[in-house]
């Protein structure tokens, strides 16, 4: 099949660019700067630019019969709240519309598990209600509903993909936690009792590939996690026992953090820095994240491989190799 690829130069995008060109796919892929020219020195198609040009992305789609879309503002609070919009709303409706216009039979977008936000009695489900709680989730809910507007248009089938929070050898979201507990220096926040849903990065790679080209896929949205979640109590002691290292014996109460991320925000943001301590990074430890993916085993076949014990100890792997750890 011939696919082009966004977010290609980050974690998740360049696994699934792996993914296609090992099983033989061509793949074009979207990219700028510095990112762009290491891909085409690796001999990836590019086509410079990014997703604020329908002329660029026009050119992207040409005569591809698939697109996957990747790219997107994560979340962090050094961008304006109109950023987060204008990339993961307006970009995405770009790129569908310009994907449709081109004759594009499947175009797969990523969302996240996070548009559910706060699971009060999980697990959640796909039809389980959009509640978002920041602008991250907020325009990544709006994103998913615009592409999802365009399924049919010119035959253009849409399939969504809603990863839980990914995992795996050289994803460094999760290296300071790691970290921390190598060290003994880290103790839990709130309860413990929280629920977090991993997925490591294979198995989320395997659902990209499902949802690209199975035809089950079409019109759908999927949650793809590990086979578990985890409460925040557990998902410490496992990285010890891996790492070799401690979680202290007392919990941090959330509020604290919450009101310093507070302020940290408001003295930060309208500077254009990335504040040391936000809200949404305490949300990482007292918002429950737990969903079923039953729907994904049924319609797409999709099994997690890696069990959540084999996948932490390969990231301690990876990270020790890298000197990280």
């Amino acid at each position: 099949m011939k696919v082009a690829l966004t977010g290609a130069t980050g974690y998740t995008g360049s696994r699934v660019l792996e993914a296609l060109k090992s099983r033989g796919d061509d793949v074009v892929v979207l990219a700028r700067g510095d990112g762009a020219r290491r891909l085409a020195a690796a001999g990836v198609r590019v086509v410079e630019g990014d997703l604020s040009s329908a002329d660029v992305l026009g050119r992207l789609v040409a005569g591809v019969a698939g697109v996957v879309h990747v790219a997107a503002v994560y979340r962090t609070a050094g961008h304006p709240d109109s950023y987060y919009r204008e990339v993961n709303v307006e970009g995405t409706r770009r790129l569908a519309e310009a994907a449709a216009a081109a004759g594009v039979k499947r175009f797969v977008h990523t969302s996240t598990v996070g548009v559910h936000g706060h699971v009060k009695n999980p697990p959640a489900d796909e039809d389980s209600p959009m509640a978002p709680s920041d602008i991250y989730q907020e325009t990544k809910a709006e994103g998913e509903r615009a592409a999802r507007a365009l399924h049919g248009r010119n035959g253009m089938a849409v399939a969504v993909v809603r990863p839980g929070a990914i995992y795996g050898p050289g994803e460094t979201r999760l290296l300071k936690l790691f970290k921390a507990i190598a060290r003994g220096r880290y103790a839990v926040v709130g309860s413990g009792r929280a629920f977090y849903h991993p997925v490591y990065i294979d198995d989320l790679v395997q659902g990209y590939l499902l949802a690209l080209d199975r035809p089950q896929a079409a019109g759908e949205a999927f949650i793809i996690a590990g086979a578990r979640y985890v409460s925040q109590d557990d998902l410490a002691a496992l990285i010890a026992r891996h790492t070799g290292g401690r979680v202290l014996p007392f919990h941090v109460p959330a509020w604290p953090l919450q009101l310093a991320g507070m302020a940290c925000e408001a003295v930060c943001v309208p500077l254009g820095i990335d504040p040391p301590i936000y809200r949404r990074r305490v949300d990482f430890w007292v918002k429950t994240r737990a969903f079923r993916i039953d729907k994904a085993r049924t319609l797409l076949g999709y099994e997690p491989k890696v069990d959540l014990d084999e996948g932490i100890a390969r990231t301690v792997a990876a990270y020790r190799q890298a000197g990280w750890l």
